[in-house]
């Protein structure tokens, strides 16, 4: 459903001068973590060292009950920037959707068209060559002209980059076996001399550039870093915040799989081989600890970017959001990853702050990441763009007490797979027809799935009511090869 508030549209036009800019239109810095789950102290975790974080919340506002809108990264990123779900864009998996929906404007060109500025660093789009969408930006930064040349790769780390930690692969999980992926469940202390090395900290410094100037439109800085994703590498010194042996674990449950659905509880107990070797190894507390370790990098980077901003000429007129892309399992539900529809991949963090919004202020009415779009739209005084399917949460942003609570869509990856989650229910239905619910009220660990217990019909009947009646087919990816020409590329049918 798209929510465009009119007064705000009128208002943006009343101030646009003739040289497409006027003050008092807001700057946006749009800031993208990626698996980044619900484990930063402003949603109550306490373990995770955040004081930036901390910070923006208190200026700001944190959404409690944000979930994502695709259960990875490519479905996530591609319905958090065309503002559809993978249920109407048949993004579900890999899909790149300019070369099959090019009629989708992706969220920059809306605010190029807008009359703004559009700088983007890093991970804001799926990360493999071929999937960053150009269209719109002002400027898009990449490290290389390399990587200018071979399709735009987003990629952070490599198996020869100089800066890794040694020996390579470094892991407990990793060090005597060849790692999945190359970096799957792969941590460790990258020397605090290489920190202006890293990737996520090139991207980060470029953007302080970026918004340290005084421009002549309004600008919108989007910033994607890989972290805390896989290789959880990042300086000593972050490790260091945390003693490994105080570490706390996630709550477990010996048989939480016995009550699944039969196809799911399969591949989850093979999943569940991962838990099992952290465990033999004793490497769980240090799985965890490089992923807190890098939440920490992560917020120092935000740091970075907040002081830009106090101490430059945007101070007073700059819209922070801060998100991430999905959630991730640290041995929850047997799992060590993302792509299911449980809590542990859908909850995300979600922060806003800058001038008009309410300060220090938690909404824990449910929204999703596609919800941001139309909101910026709303905020900026963007024009009505695609068939926005998010909600605009700027009324929320302004008033607090407004926010209601309201069912939410989270597809899988497949037509006919879903979620729907409000503040007290998360209904499941994949698409052989089987079934989960979990009273998430009385049950935040989803150990009990009520689907097949009697009395819960009417709720399952009622949460159905919310899902979609149809389903897009899914984009083709498989059948499309990337073509390099130059620095432009494009996907082209396979012959």
């Amino acid at each position: 459903m798209k929510v465009i508030n009119s007064a705000l549209i009128l208002w943006a036009v009343s101030v646009f001068s003739a040289t497409g800019y006027s003050q008092d239109r807001l700057n946006v810095l749009f800031f993208a973590l990626d698996d980044l789950c619900d484990w930063i102290g402003p949603l109550g975790y306490e373990q995770a060292v955040t004081p930036n974080m901390d910070r923006l919340a208190e200026a700001g506002v944190t959404f409690t009950n944000a979930h994502t809108a695709g259960i990875y990264c490519a479905p996530s990123r591609s319905a958090i920037f065309t503002g559809q779900f993978a249920t109407s864009s048949g993004c579900y998996r890999n899909q790149y959707y300019p070369h099959f929906r090019p009629e989708l404007k992706p969220l920059q060109l809306a605010f190029s068209e807008g009359g703004y500025l559009t700088f983007g660093a890093g991970k804001l789009f799926h990360h493999p060559a071929g999937f960053v969408d150009l269209r719109g930006w002002t400027e898009f930064f990449v490290r290389s002209q390399e990587q200018k040349e071979s399709g735009w790769p987003l990629n952070s780390w490599d198996v020869d980059d100089p800066i890794l930690p040694q020996p390579y692969p470094n892991s407990i999980y990793n060090n005597d076996r060849t790692p999945a992926n190359r970096f799957f469940l792969e941590w460790g202390k990258v020397l605090n001399k290489n920190e202006e090395q890293m990737a996520d900290t090139i991207r980060t410094n470029w953007a302080v550039n970026i918004l340290r100037e005084k421009h002549n439109r309004p600008f919108f800085v989007g910033v994607g870093l890989y972290t805390p994703h896989f290789p959880n590498y990042c300086p000593e010194k972050y490790f260091d915040l945390y003693d490994r042996d105080r570490i706390e674990l996630p709550p477990y449950l010996d048989n939480d799989l016995e009550d699944l659905p039969p196809a799911v509880r399969k591949a989850k107990t093979a999943r569940g081989r991962i838990h099992e070797t952290l465990v033999r190894k004793n490497a769980v507390k240090d799985a965890i600890h490089g992923y807190l370790a890098c939440i920490s990098y992560a917020d120092a980077m935000l740091g970075r970017l907040l002081k830009a901003i106090e101490e430059g000429p945007n101070r007073d007129n700059t819209v922070i959001v801060l998100w991430s892309d999905h959630g991730y399992h640290h041995g929850e539900k047997r799992d060590w990853g993302k792509h299911t529809l449980w809590e542990r991949t859908s909850n995300v963090p979600l922060l806003w702050s800058g001038p008009g919004l309410a300060k220090g202020a938690k909404i824990d009415a449910t929204v999703s990441l596609v919800d941001m779009y139309p909101t910026l739209v709303d905020l900026c005084g963007l024009a009505a763009t695609n068939q926005l399917e998010g909600v605009s949460l700027a009324f929320a942003l302004r008033d607090p007490d407004r926010a209601k609570d309201r069912n939410v869509l989270l597809p899988g990856m497949e037509p006919g797979e879903y979620a729907i989650m409000n503040r007290d229910w998360r209904y499941i239905h994949y698409q052989n027809g089987t079934e989960e619910l979990y009273n998430v009220k009385i049950d935040p660990n989803e150990w009990h799935n009520l689907a097949d217990k009697e009395g819960y019909a009417a709720i399952k009947r009622e949460l159905r009511g919310s899902a979609p009646t149809e389903f897009a087919e899914p984009g083709a990816y498989k059948d499309y090869r990337l073509v390099v020409n130059g620095e432009g590329f494009h996907w082209e049918k396979k012959r």
